[in-house]
């Protein structure tokens, strides 16, 4: 089997765990790194022994021949990298979120489409294999018809000294791990049929908000509400960067419980099974619940490169989290509910 050759753009604080996924992949090569600063790139470059190093994309699309491109930069320049190899005609993958405003990541998506140039996201939460087990457990039947779900991503990790960039961000917490937790939502209940969000920022040096509580409709049946945040408040027990689920059904209930741990109970008792993630040296053990998952997601997105299966997250599936994303704004905003008129993947309306 022949490798596929692509590129990187952006060779920041995720750049190194996101070529360390492909690494685990057979059949993917890096074979050039792009960042508008050029000592960036040379650093991840001699790091990772990448052959090539551009500090423009242009350049770097015109030189190399690729078979796709992989692009890590912050969302305020996915619009425009990805316009740009749908222009080359080359398949590209984009990390989340797609786009800095709804307009753009539609556009996106159209651009792409009719260039019929294969475009994904690096959506790697669902990847993990814990949630995915739950998955499992929902599509059983086991549990019966989920009624009422809970997922969780609150810690009092230091993200702000890992990453300070984040600090900038005028729009944080939902686009960064909302757009996450948000798409865990639509993996595991379907489209969301209504949505009311409240946000807060207990951080003041900080520009945009870091909690949000999205409750949600989805799927016409489950009531589904996600708390997600970075407020710094000591927790007895952190959980970073770990995703807790707890969903009740009509004949039992099943629960995600810190350490990876799976937990179904139904009138027969309970089980309960541990699917914890694996640690390579590339990884960070902070991040090792979302770092363990981007190698399996690699996987299925090269899949879906070779022509050998659809990918889960298209752009065009993502749309439909972006759209949740931004309607999760407008509610916070405006203190309505939104309702939407065919799922996530339709216009929104407002209502009180």
């Amino acid at each position: 089997m022949t490798d596929l050759r692509f590129a990187v753009i952006g060779a920041g604080f995720w750049a190194p765990f996101q070529i360390g996924g492909w690494r685990e992949v057979k059949g993917a090569k890096c074979v050039a790194i792009c960042d508008r600063t050029i000592a960036k790139a040379e650093k991840v470059a001699q790091d990772l022994s990448i052959p090539a190093v551009y500090e423009n994309a242009e350049e770097l699309l015109g030189r190399e021949k690729l078979d796709f491109l992989d692009v890590i930069t912050d969302g305020s320049t996915h619009c425009e990298l990805v316009h740009m190899a749908a222009r080359h005609r080359l398949p590209v993958i984009c990390q989340k979120p797609m786009a800095n405003t709804l307009a753009d990541a539609e556009n996106m998506v159209r651009v792409c489409r009719e260039a019929g140039v294969p475009f994904f996201i690096h959506e790697n939460w669902r990847w993990q294999s814990q949630i995915r087990e739950v998955k499992k457990v929902l599509d059983s039947g086991e549990i019966g018809v989920p009624f009422r779900a809970r997922i969780f991503l609150v810690s009092g990790f230091p993200v702000f000294t890992t990453e300070p960039s984040l600090m900038e961000l005028e729009e944080y917490i939902l686009k960064d791990l909302g757009t996450h937790l948000l798409d865990v939502g639509r993996f595991l209940f379907g489209e969301a049929d209504s949505l009311y969000c409240q946000t807060d920022q207990i951080h003041k040096d900080i520009k945009g908000e870091d909690v949000a509580t999205v409750m949600m409709r989805m799927g016409g049946r489950t009531t589904v509400t996600c708390y997600m945040g970075f407020p710094g408040n000591f927790l007895e027990k952190d959980v970073f960067t770990q995703t807790l689920i707890f969903v009740e059904g009509g004949k039992g209930s099943a629960e995600l419980d810190r350490d990876y741990w799976v937990r179904v109970t139904t009138e027969s008792g309970t089980r309960a099974k541990r699917y914890p993630p694996t640690y390579r040296p590339w990884m960070l053990p902070t991040y090792i619940a979302s770092h363990a998952s981007i190698a399996r997601c690699n996987a299925h997105l090269l899949q879906a490169l070779r022509g050998e299966g659809q990918a889960e997250t298209t752009g065009e599936d993502n749309l439909k989290t972006m759209r949740l994303t931004f309607a999760a704004y407008e509610s916070a905003r405006t203190g309505s509910a939104i309702r939407f008129c065919k799922g996530a993947a339709a216009e929104t309306q407002r209502r009180g």
